[in-house]
């Protein structure tokens, strides 16, 4: 991709979180799935690390490589037109060179925004020091825009997802890291595993920056999120999950009825679906 277009989608994504509307983001994890969210017309599409992960043979977490993420992300940036924002993890890497590194890949893959998250492990004792995700934040902001793509930065924080820390601190322990992920360049900040309406409200205000919330069960729907005045919403491995549901209630059913109404129930046609993956690469 020509660098100044790329540079380009990279604003444009940028101002996707400005509102007035949630920028909503069903996550894909292949080129089919992204194809069929963008002739649904959504104006940007958002990778899932797990739901790549999953379709590879990993589990999620930072088990498979960061060249290996990004070859499915640079796949998908050449079949959609809109632009990419790739979930990359905690960055492949433990030093702010490495992630510079990481975003001169994601540069190079053609996508124009990341995840980034704050632990590199599945327990609490994981969980990188405030003061040095600040510096990876930084410089991911200083690589990218000294290639001429400012990756649009979405910095989440697993405070409540692990969870870490007692109950009662994880408010203060999310508000203090987010404010500072957004004082370092981060251009949206994520809290992932906040799903009651007055807590998201509160940071919301708190935080005082654009707020991505993952959409799981008992979260308000996405009229009541963009009143609260949330930015952005994103359904992580939740679409690829539903997905693999549909393939286990197709197996069910034929194997103790020897029917397929599961099969043929919402199937994009064959033609359709061919001729979407058919289309000429941007």
């Amino acid at each position: 991709m020509d660098i100044t277009a790329q540079g380009r989608k990279a604003e444009e994504l940028r101002k996707l979180h400005g509102g007035p509307r949630v920028l909503v983001l069903p996550n894909a994890w292949d080129v089919a799935s992204a194809r069929v969210l963008e002739e649904l017309g959504y104006p940007a599409i958002a990778t899932t690390s797990a739901g790549v992960a999953f379709a590879l043979g990993y589990p999620d977490g930072q088990r498979l490589s960061r060249d290996e993420m990004l070859e499915v992300v640079a796949r998908m940036v050449r079949a959609v037109r809109v632009p990419v924002t790739a979930d990359m993890e905690a960055g492949y890497g433990i030093t702010p060179k490495d992630m510079a590194e990481t975003a001169k890949a994601i540069v190079a893959a053609g996508a124009v925004g990341l995840n980034l998250e704050d632990v590199t492990g599945d327990t609490e004792s994981s969980q990188v020091d405030t003061a040095l995700q600040v510096e990876k934040i930084r410089a991911i902001r200083e690589a990218s825009a000294s290639l001429g793509v400012s990756l649009v930065i979405n910095a989440r924080t697993d405070v409540y997802l692990v969870p870490i820390g007692p109950e009662v601190t994880r408010f203060e322990q999310t508000v203090e890291r987010l404010r500072a992920y957004r004082a370092a360049g981060a251009d949206c900040v994520f809290a992932p595993g906040v799903k009651e309406r007055d807590l998201i409200q509160k940071l919301v205000k708190a935080v005082g920056a654009p707020m991505n919330i993952l959409v799981t069960p008992g979260c308000p729907p996405i009229p009541e999120l963009q009143k609260i005045g949330v930015a952005r919403a994103s359904i992580g491995s939740g679409v690829m999950r539903s997905t693999l549901g549909l393939v286990r209630r197709i197996g069910k059913e034929l194997q103790a009825a020897g029917t397929y109404s599961e099969l043929f129930n919402g199937a994009i046609p064959f033609a359709e679906i061919n001729g979407l993956i058919a289309r000429r690469e941007p």
